[in-house]
Parts: structure tokens; sequence; C-alpha cells
């Protein structure tokens, strides 16, 4: 009798809060430039390729056109500042 009621006592209590806690806080800055992709790296796009093109020559364009991927050192990095990917 008093296992039993110790087992559904057990029972009542949540632990998934405190496994849980804290949350962490994804950086605000890096959310809006950066996404993750499935190899564990990140993309972005470049600056500069969205006005005052005419001084630009049309390989810089393409160029600025292209994704960027985060180097080994960034993706260290933005794993920290990006804990849940995006």
């Amino acid at each position: 009798m008093f296992l039993q009621r110790l087992l559904s006592m057990a029972r009542s209590f949540s632990t998934t809060a405190v496994a849980n806690f804290p949350k962490l806080k994804s950086h605000s800055g890096a959310k809006k430039r950066w996404r993750a992709i499935a190899n564990g790296r990140f993309k972005r796009a470049h600056a500069g390729h969205a006005h005052l093109n005419v001084t630009k020559r049309p390989g810089r364009k393409n160029h600025l056109g292209e994704t960027a991927y985060s180097s080994s050192t960034q993706t260290s990095v933005l794993k920290k500042l990006l804990p849940y990917g995006n």
C-alpha cells in the first residue's frame, strides 16, 4: 500500500521543467543574417548587392549574388549564438 502510494506521488511531479532549464536565447542579429543548413554549417547572403550597382563590374555583382557559407571558425561561434539552429 505504502509503496503504491509512493509510486503514484513520484509520477505526479514533472521533471521536464528541470531538465530543460534554462532556455538559451538566440542572438537576434545572427538570427536575421544566418540560416543553418543540413551539414551543420550556416549560410548567408552577401552585402552590397541591392543598390548602387552602376559602378560595380558584372563579375563583382555576380559574386555578391552568390551564397556565402560559414568557415569552421565562424561555425563554432554561430553554434553558440544560435543554439537551436535558426
